[in-house]
């Protein structure tokens, strides 16, 4: 299994400049039309054509991107993410995020589809920060990965071609247009979502649910060595969410089937795994890093819950 193992993070400089590179193309001319800096930034691409431009396998290297993008992906596939591996045997509809690394590995010949790419910015200009992390679909703690049959595909596909077209277009207000195109991408993905992830969070024991998970995600990605995990323990959060840690357990253990420390837990196994996979921070930064006192207590603790050592898993 590939993995990146020299970069923790890709930027939108990054992507365009490798397709630059491969396909021998100027980058203005993969830029889209129009489109000016102060509404963010937004691209939309066909998968094949694509892929034949920039003689590409359409691998997508495990890390983390720091971008919005949405993929309708036809062929067959496999997704790794830092726990766990999922098979497509046709078309995909992938929804990544800048905080969820993944690695996308095609298993044949014959890929085809459309996806596209956009910043933040480009939803939240004149609107408050972080309406995308507000949607279920970008949700800290969720896979948005959905195995579709072709008639939803080609549902899919019909849109991005309005995507494509209104791209090329010289309508003034195109890409308020195509806002609402990605947004009813969005909303295909959340049908597809459990219910449960799409409550809303008025009911209060939903409400410290998602709170928790908020706050436990606002630690990571650990992005150096330096950076520390602040809060690593169940009372820890429970004291800043201003409730007993025995409510925070109870209402965790109703709403996920985990207590408090199991989702801790995992997400800090989670965390390990990436930095072990794809920086070369060594053992004792990583454990540092994680909020570990010692190496020894970060193996142990690593090997605990992995049936391996730090050591054997990036190896």
């Amino acid at each position: 299994m590939e993995k990146t193992a020299h970069t923790s993070h890709s930027s939108l400089e990054d992507f365009y400049q490798e397709m630059a590179d491969k396909s021998g193309l100027d980058i203005e001319s993969i830029l889209p039309k129009g489109l000016q800096k102060e509404i963010g930034h937004f691209n939309v691409f066909d998968i094949a054509r694509t892929i034949q431009q920039v003689k590409l396998t359409f691998q997508m290297p495990y890390n983390r991107r720091k971008y919005y993008k949405i993929s309708l992906i036809r062929g067959k596939n496999r997704a790794e993410y830092a726990d766990k591996m999922i098979r497509i045997k046709s078309n995909a509809l992938l929804f990544a995020t800048p905080k969820v690394p993944y690695h996308w590995i095609p298993e044949d010949a014959d890929q085809s589809g459309s996806f596209c790419v956009f910043t933040e910015d480009f939803f939240s200009k004149d609107r408050a920060r972080g309406i995308l992390e507000d949607l279920p679909i970008f949700r800290p703690g969720t896979i948005p990965l959905f195995e579709i049959d072709d008639v939803l595909a080609d549902e899919v596909e019909a849109l991005f071609k309005k995507i494509r077209r209104e791209i090329e277009s010289d309508y003034i207000y195109k890409y308020d247009l195509i806002r609402n195109y990605v947004l009813e991408l969005i909303h295909y993905g959340q049908k597809l979502q459990p219910a449960a992830e799409l409550s809303a969070s008025g009911d209060t024991s939903l409400r410290v649910v998602s709170l928790f998970i908020e706050l436990l995600e606002r630690q990571f990605p650990v992005e150096s060595p330096e950076q520390r995990l602040q809060m690593k323990t169940a009372k820890d959060y429970a004291d800043r969410l201003s409730v007993h840690v025995n409510h925070l357990n109870k209402k965790l253990k109703e709403s996920t089937g985990k207590t408090t420390t199991e989702i801790i837990t995992g997400r800090i196994v989670q965390e390990a795994k990436i930095l072990l996979r794809q920086t070369r921070w060594n053992v004792s930064e990583i454990a540092y890093a994680l909020g570990f006192e010692e190496v020894a207590h970060f193996s142990n603790f690593f090997k605990k819950n992995t049936a391996l050592t730090p050591m054997e898993f990036r190896s």
